[in-house]
């Protein structure tokens, strides 16, 4: 079918766009000689993993489920971090997975001899106390009193018998000159344990695809470690993966007016685009303007109970009547996998687009979706 023939709400997979991020990767991984994952956290999508799998050379999990996903539905190595490990998954876990980062010091000496026994690499997550975080403390995993990654000064207590990786994820949408900034007080601070390790990740955040990303300084920043530090180098983007290769198709239920007038739609920001709210941020929506841009202006917002269930202002060329459809773009990311059901809003089916523009429903949910997460 064609994406007007789809139904509303629905995300839609723009496999055009999903490709020529992934050769951009690629490019990345080819000149730089290092390894790079896509962090599931970010996208999900299971149905393009095949896709993705002919660039990247494997998955990111945060725990059981997503390395069970990376597992069954991915061709390529399956990678772990998680703030905390139960004991109860912890040996599926290590089967599964090919290398297993630990959180903290006590956590290695808990679970370290159960992922060596499994086969699996294991790697110990640093915090290198230095944040180029200008946005919300929520993002910046270097912030006061953050939880994750071991101190510098912690690290002496180590024992490294059995340990080959470190791992770092400072960043959060920026660019390679902060990866600089940050690498360079990783070496600066962890640098005398490198000569312990053979493998080291960069995280993810690294916002690659975007236009006007300097891809030559983080070919430089890999390069460097590697030729200096004889380390293989692993990066685990989430977003730069599907960077605005996906839409989020939806309708206008009714419009309402209290000193603007308010479009109330059948996607919701609390439902269906979380991060509108958490981060917060105004989603791109096609053919669109900013607020008094265009002649006709209006508030979208969902139809949850939730009074702050706004998704943005926004104006139009033309009047927006009942029934027509407003469609989201850069959908791909942190939407499929933090969709809910609260209000029991009905989840978006998920569509993918092929380059052609024909599209496939590849998932449908119902009522039996919303009653069987409850009891």
């Amino acid at each position: 079918m064609k994406f007007s023939e789809l139904p509303t709400p629905c995300f839609v997979i723009d496999k055009a766009k999903l490709t020529a991020n992934l050769r951009i990767l690629k490019s990345v991984r080819e000149r730089a000689g290092c390894k790079i994952l896509l962090a599931q956290k970010a996208f999900s999508a299971f149905a393009v993993y095949p896709l993705v799998s002919e660039y990247l050379d494997g998955v990111t999990a945060s725990g059981l489920f997503e390395a069970r996903l990376g597992s069954e539905e991915f061709r390529g190595e399956n990678h772990v971090f998680c703030a905390a490990y139960k004991d109860d998954e912890f040996d599926e876990i290590a089967s599964l997975c090919g290398h297993v980062v630990f959180n903290s010091l006590g956590q290695l000496r808990r679970f370290k001899g159960r992922a060596l026994r499994a086969g699996a690499k294991v790697g110990i997550r640093v915090n290198p106390e230095f944040s180029t975080q200008s946005g919300h403390a929520i993002y910046d995993p270097c912030a006061e009193y953050s939880r994750l990654g071991v101190l510098c000064a912690d690290l002496s207590e180590a024992d490294f018998d059995g340990v080959s990786g470190i791992h770092f994820h400072t960043l959060c949408e920026q660019n390679s000159d902060d990866l600089e900034a940050t690498l360079n007080a990783v070496v600066e601070k962890f640098g005398k344990y490198f000569k312990k390790i053979s493998w080291i990740n960069f995280g993810g955040g690294h916002h690659i695809t975007r236009p006007g990303y300097d891809i030559d300084r983080l070919v430089n920043c890999v390069k460097k470690v590697k030729e200096e530090f004889n380390l293989e180098v692993y990066l685990e983007p989430g977003e730069a993966v599907a960077l605005n290769a996906g839409f989020l198709k939806s309708k206008v239920l009714d419009i309402v007016k209290n000193g603007i007038e308010i479009a109330i739609l059948d996607a919701s920001a609390a439902c269906h685009m979380p991060d509108v709210i958490e981060m917060p941020y105004r989603p791109p929506v096609l053919n669109s303007g900013k607020l008094g841009e265009k002649p006709f202006s209006y508030r979208l917002a969902g139809a949850t109970c939730l009074a702050g269930d706004v998704i943005g202002d926004y104006s139009f060329d033309e009047k927006l009547k009942i029934s027509d459809e407003i469609v989201f773009a850069d959908m791909a990311i942190y939407s499929m996998v933090k969709t809910n059901t609260f209000n029991g809003m009905p989840l978006p089916s998920i569509a993918v687009m092929e380059e052609d523009g024909d599209c496939t429903i590849i998932r449908n949910f119902s009522y039996a979706d919303f009653k069987s997460r409850l009891s």
